[in-house]
Parts: structure tokens; sequence; C-alpha cells
């Protein structure tokens, strides 16, 4: 993989981790970062759902963007006959890849209105390729915007450092980041003194990712175990804990990666300032509350080993929620494109996203 990044404007929006070939898509699986940059070529909607399944692609926004470019594959590759049907079927496998982040289903409901405006296979292969590029470039859009909104919001005159949770960049993302693209703004406004980014399990997105993106674009980071996180704010070390979002409920509850819920307690125990970035396709109005939002648990092999070496009795039970549910209540600023909305509930979501 190139290790150039791509910029807008002065701004380096971070390593691309999707390519769209109009005829295939490659992503880099961060499954064997930060060890090796590997690209997967797909070439049709099956291969997209496994890899998101897979976690060859993770984080809401670049799941929505790749299965956006799934549908189009489908399209593409469609036999000819019931080429409706194929793509139909394409969009289902697609929906049941992941349960949790909204941006999936936002981003294949956004594909089947293109494809229900289709009369004929040539025009839905040219209508969703694209609708799903224009996914993806308004998500880069949509991060650069989320940013700035971010930076207002801190309202910041002296630098600070924050600490984070897994991995919202540019890797997880059309590019820039949800709440590493706000870190990202606050290094580029020489805001940032240092990023303390959680180990993240059981995945290790943040030591596997988000401490090799900072390092990659010269952003200070320090790498801590998820247990470390109260004793860092206890000592006072960050006055901002930013994380990202996989769904949003119309009363502002939050699902995020596992072990967000614990740092907002930990933040407002301490006094910390908790903010949560992500794109308003990422605001699901239609659920009013966290209870409401599916929870994936996956299997236990995940916690029992780490890349296929055993650190725990093989057969244990094991309890591996992919998510948890932050409430409003804890919550300082919900950051979107669309603007802020500090002490979230009811009111103020509906107020933004009506």
């Amino acid at each position: 993989m190139s290790k150039k990044t791509v910029s807008s404007g002065k701004r380096s929006i971070g390593t691309v981790a999707i390519r769209w070939h109009g005829g295939s898509l490659e992503l880099l699986d961060q499954r064997l970062l930060p060890d090796q940059e590997h690209w997967i070529t797909l070439e049709g909607a099956s291969g997209v759902a496994q890899a998101i399944g897979d976690m060859v692609v993770r984080g809401a926004p670049a799941i929505g963007i790749s299965a956006a470019y799934g549908v189009a594959l489908a399209a593409r590759h469609a036999g000819g006959g019931d080429w409706k049907a194929e793509i139909r079927q394409a969009i289902r496998e697609l929906a049941a890849s992941r349960p949790t982040a909204v941006n999936l289903f936002w981003a294949l409901q956004e594909m089947e209105r293109e494809f229900a405006c289709c009369h004929s296979l040539d025009e839905a292969v040219n209508r969703l390729a694209r609708t799903a590029v224009r996914i993806h470039e308004e998500d880069l859009a949509a991060n650069l915007a989320m940013a700035d909104n971010a930076l207002e919001h801190m309202a910041a005159e002296k630098p600070f450092s924050v600490l984070t949770h897994c991995n919202t960049g540019a890797l997880a993302t059309g590019g820039y980041g949800t709440a590493l693209g706000v870190i990202r703004r606050l290094h580029e406004a020489k805001l940032l003194k240092n990023v303390y980014a959680d180990e993240t399990r059981p995945w290790l997105q943040g030591s596997r990712l988000t401490a090799w993106e900072l390092s990659r674009d010269g952003i200070p980071v320090t790498l801590n175990a998820d247990g470390a996180a109260a004793a860092i704010m206890a000592a006072g070390k960050v006055r901002w804990v930013i994380v990202g979002a996989d769904r949003i409920t119309a009363n502002g509850d939050v699902a995020n990666k596992i072990g967000t819920y614990s740092l907002a307690v930990l933040a407002r125990h301490h006094r910390v300032g908790f903010m949560v970035v992500a794109p308003s396709s990422t605001v699901d109005m239609s659920l009013e509350s966290g209870k409401d939002i599916p929870i994936e648990e996956r299997e236990g092999s995940e916690l029992r080993q780490v890349r296929g070496m055993p650190i725990a009795p093989d057969g244990v039970k094991v309890f591996n929620p992919v998510f948890d549910v932050t409430p409003a209540g804890l919550i300082d600023a919900i950051v979107t494109e669309k603007g802020v909305v500090s002490t979230p509930d009811l009111t103020g979501m509906r107020s933004l996203f009506r």
C-alpha cells in the first residue's frame, strides 16, 4: 500500500482504506495491521458482505461505504436475467452482515432508493456506482465538517490532551475520521498536546490501528491499557474523551465499541468532557433509546485467543458483546456535520434531526 495520504486543501485525510475501481472494490485488510498492509480485491456483493462480517473493514461509516459499493458490484455482475432479484438478494445479504451499525442500513436504503428508479440493467450499473461514490465522498465531507464543529464547540485557547477509544480515523471512514478527525483538526490547529489511545480489547483496534494511524501521520500518541483510563483521568492528564458511535438514538443514547460506557462514567466522575463524534447517518431517530439497539455478540474465541494464540482456558465461557450503550446523561456533546447537540436529550436531538 502506498504510504501517501490524500490531501484535502491543507488537510491530510489519512491513509485510504477503501479503493473503488469501477468493476472491483479493494479493502485494506485491517485484521493484519500493523504487521502487514494487505489489500483484498472483491468483485461481488457476497465477498463484500463476508469482509464486513469478518472485520476486514470496520468502523460504522466505512462499513456503510463498503456495503454501497457491494450493491454497485451486484449490479455490475448481475446475470442479466432477473437482474432485479439478484440485486435485491445482494442488498439482503449485505444487510445481514452486521446488526448494530446503522450506517450500514442507511447506505443500503440510499442504494435501494436509487435502484427503485432503474428501468434497465445498464442504468442500474451506472446509477448505483455513482451513488456509492457519492456516499463515499459525502462521508469525507462530513468528517471535515464535524472536525470544524467540534473545534468551535471546544473553544480551546491552549493545547490540551485527549483520550480516545477504538479506531475512528481514516481507516474507519471515507477519510479523515470522526473522533480521530477531531483529533487531527486539533493537531492542525496546534491545540493538541497528546492523544492517549486505549488499546481496545479484544480486537485491539486502539493499539493496532489508532496508534499506527496517528504515528504514521506524526500526531503525538501514547498507548495505554483500557484499564489505565481511570488513572489517566485522575491524574488530570486529559481534558476530553473523544469517541465515535455506531448508532445514536432519538434521546441521545449512544452505542459504541464495548468499553465506551465505562469511559463516560469515569469522565463524569473526574469532570472530564465526553464528546461523541459521528455523521448524521449514524443517528437513528426511529429508536427511542439505547434499550432498542440490537447489540452484536461475537464468538468467544476472540477473547480466548489473540491471532490464534490461546490466552485463556480452552472452552471457558465468554461474554463478548461488541458494543455497549452510553446514556445521553453522561454525554457532554454529540457532534455531527449538521451541528452540535450539547447535553443531548430528546428535545435537542429533535431540534437538529427532525
